[in-house]
């Protein structure tokens, strides 16, 4: 009868909350900012409402009227309420006051105008012209390139510049500066060239890097297997060392056996080969190269747990098929190959999903050169969100891209477990049945 245990309960409870943090509130996020315009430029909280010379352009192509453009082209300086107190706490209230009675409520549509005005004073007299033209800025009434903290202020702008309030909506939108819901993510991301190159390449970079992962894996299991084992312990431990070397002192070897100045360029201009940088020289061989980092690291995982399955094989199946006459490749195909299923299909999910989402080598080694030939999905939504040359990180886009490797990564793992029939692999022995 099934029993819920408190205890145990609690004892899953850190589990729970680390997979909470560290799985599902990623993905979460991952969602929420796929379908953002986040960026560097709207932020991740709210915004402003501004209008600049370039926020024009955008509203002439909408619905606007000409006269609300020429409206908001123009500047028009006012003598009202606001203007005078700015003049009040940039001057004194006696000039302010003065002007009041001077011009209170007139409207000028240059600033001499208003220079003239302020001219006028005689009791409070501003006898610099730069100090009169700095005054005079303090009456405009444009909207323009002013910041506006909410929409109520900026449509209380828009109502005194006498802009009607179909327009009024039209420019709101337009002058948000924050981040807005939007489906133009996924739109962009497909219709894009660059995408599709970025997957091709991922596809690439996974099929090619997977079969040496899991068949060089197997190859150094199998081989050490039938070693004596002080030796069989030796090479494991040579091959299992780009796995626990840090990546950039490994990536920094690479580069050291690759560049112009490297080991083989040294070696080959002993036969008169001239120097070359043998990583990024050309595609194909940042390819070769990148393929091999990651072969190796991924190799090394695989030997390990390959290695342990295969001892844990029964001595007594290997003994009887040497009786029978089986040589080692027979004993390989018939009796190691098939105990290795479930390590196989978890050597090689787990390295799918990791090869589809980790890019620090491919970004140590090449940064996706040259030219992005070596550019793939997951390195593209880094630089999209995190590390562009042009500055402004896009995280909605980014996220739009890491949202597409979290689908093709549930999918993935679905077919694997079909493919490798996971229910048979975890159910009870026929004889238990």
């Amino acid at each position: 009868m099934p029993r819920f245990n408190a205890l145990g309960f609690g004892f899953l409870a850190p589990a729970m909350i680390v997979v909470t943090l560290f799985f599902l509130a990623p993905v979460i996020l991952t969602v929420f900012f796929a379908f953002t315009n986040m960026s560097t430029s709207t932020g991740i909280t709210g915004g402003e409402y501004l209008l600049t010379q370039s926020s024009l352009r955008e509203v002439r192509a909408r619905s606007v009227s000409e006269e609300t453009v020429q409206k908001l082209e123009s500047t028009v300086y006012a003598v009202d309420e606001a203007g005078l107190a700015r003049l009040a706490a940039a001057r004194d209230a006696a000039t302010a006051d003065e002007l009041a009675a001077l011009h209170g409520g007139a409207e000028f549509t240059s600033r001499r105008e208003m220079e003239r005005a302020l001219k006028d004073l005689r009791e409070n007299r501003i006898r610099s012209t730069r100090d009169r033209k700095t005054l005079a800025d303090l009456f405009t009434t444009s909207v323009m390139d002013e910041r506006f903290q909410t929409e109520t202020e900026f449509r209380t702008a828009l109502s005194a510049a006498n802009i009607s309030e179909p327009d009024q909506s039209e420019l709101v939108e337009v002058a948000y500066t924050g981040w807005t819901w939007t489906t133009e993510n996924m739109r962009l991301l497909f219709s894009l060239d660059s995408s599709w190159r970025y997957a091709a390449n991922t596809v690439f970079y996974v099929v090619l890097t997977l079969s040496f992962n899991v068949g060089f894996g197997l190859f150094l299991a199998i081989s050490t297997f039938y070693l004596p084992a002080p030796i069989a312990n030796t090479f494991r431990t040579i091959w299992f060392l780009p796995r626990i070397l840090p990546p950039v002192l490994y990536v920094l070897m690479w580069y050291w056996l690759t560049w112009d100045t490297g080991i083989i360029s040294s070696f080959m201009g002993l036969f008169g080969v001239s120097p070359r940088n043998w990583m990024l020289d050309t595609a194909t061989n940042a390819w070769v190269v990148i393929i091999l980092i990651n072969g190796f690291v991924g190799a090394s995982l695989g030997m390990i747990l390959f290695s342990s399955a295969i001892k844990t094989i029964p001595d007594s199946m290997l003994y009887a098929s040497e009786v029978d006459g089986a040589n080692r490749w027979q004993q390989i195909r018939f009796i190691i190959l098939p105990q290795l299923r479930w390590p196989i299909l978890f050597t090689s999910s787990y390295q799918t999903l990791s090869l589809l989402t980790s890019f620090e080598y491919i970004l140590l080694a090449t940064d996706g050169g040259p030219g992005g030939a070596t550019e793939v999905w997951a390195l593209a939504a880094y630089h999209t969100a995190l590390n562009n040359y042009g500055g402004n990180l896009q995280y909605g886009l980014g996220a739009a891209y890491a949202l597409v490797l979290v689908v093709i990564g549930i999918v993935t793992s679905a077919l694997y477990l079909r493919f490798f029939n996971f229910k048979e692999l975890v159910s009870k022995p026929r004889i238990e049945q």
